[in-house]
């Protein structure tokens, strides 16, 4: 359950999804759903009301606070209603429950976070890139400051191999154990396998002796960091890569077919590189399947 990482937000507690004023992207919510009834924990799907935007523009309205107040209260109802009924819809079983908040969009789910099994966010299909480091995007604010957990998931169309695994990136610092145990967690939810990879990375063409010796280190640091997880879950299907490569790269590549990709959101360089640094930056910009950041254990809100 959602114990196996850590002191980061609360065992049992929601699975938080920010709804987005678009009610045709169903990406995030169908996987937050899906991810709240395979841990029995509720959903809370969340709508935040920040500045007014084109979407919610009427040219009926006039430019008051209150008229414009009012509008973003009943657009707000609108979105959060059909997203309720969508999850619904798709997991009966599910308990889920809406929010419509009142604030900027990454606070608000920062707050809601701090008592979260797991964030859900989306991400759409044409402006990718833009949407995640823009300064409207909620994604890396959230991502800085949760306790728990936080999935990005593109609205693009994913086709995932079958049978399903995930990938875990592994750099051998204490603080990506997180993201391993995470990882696990994941997989054995998903019914699915666990890649864990370890890139090496050289910029000057490596030496027969060099690559032995990156190749040995990689396979001890990848048993070091899975034992204790590995023999935690021995239903998961596990297997180790050492790949040369730039570390965005490596697992850009390797995310192509699978279910999900695991990062940490701290570290001492390799896949847990700094929290907004360009090996975490870099696999939200390019992998292509949902993103998981996980934070070390010392990790708190704020």
């Amino acid at each position: 359950m959602a114990g196996a990482h850590g002191g980061r937000g609360r065992r049992g507690g929601p699975v938080v999804a920010g709804v987005a004023p678009d009610t045709a992207r169903r990406a995030a919510p169908a996987w937050a759903v899906d991810e709240a009834a395979r841990r029995r924990v509720p959903l809370l799907l969340v709508h935040a009301q920040g500045t007014p935007t084109g979407g919610y523009r009427k040219t009926d309205v006039r430019p008051s606070w209150e008229q414009w107040n009012q509008t973003l209260h009943e657009a707000g109802d609108r979105v959060l209603g059909e997203a309720v009924a969508f999850a619904e819809t798709r997991r009966p079983e599910a308990e889920v429950s809406g929010l419509l908040a009142e604030g900027d969009p990454a606070w608000v789910l920062r707050e809601q976070a701090r008592d979260a099994s797991a964030v859900v966010l989306g991400s759409s299909h044409l402006s990718r890139v833009q949407e995640v480091f823009s300064s409207a995007s909620v994604a890396l604010p959230v991502i800085a400051h949760s306790p728990c957990p936080v999935i990005v998931v593109p609205e693009r169309e994913h086709t995932a191999a079958d049978p399903p695994y995930f990938v875990v990136g592994v750099d051998g610092s204490p603080q990506s154990a997180a993201a391993v145990a995470f990882a696990f967690e994941e997989a054995a939810l998903h019914g699915a396998a666990l890649r864990a990879v370890y890139a090496w990375w050289r910029p000057e063409e490596p030496g027969i002796r060099d690559e032995q010796a990156a190749e040995q280190e990689g396979r001890a640091v990848l048993a070091a960091a899975t034992a204790e997880p590995a023999a935690a879950r021995p239903g998961v299907e596990l297997e180790h890569a050492v790949v040369r490569g730039h570390p965005v790269e490596v697992l850009a590549e390797a995310s192509e077919k699978a279910l999900g990709v695991v990062v940490g959101t701290r570290g001492h360089g390799g896949f847990t590189g700094m929290l907004l640094g360009s090996v975490s930056q870099g696999v939200l910009r390019h992998a292509r399947c949902p993103v998981i950041a996980v934070p070390h254990a010392g990790a708190r809100s704020g």
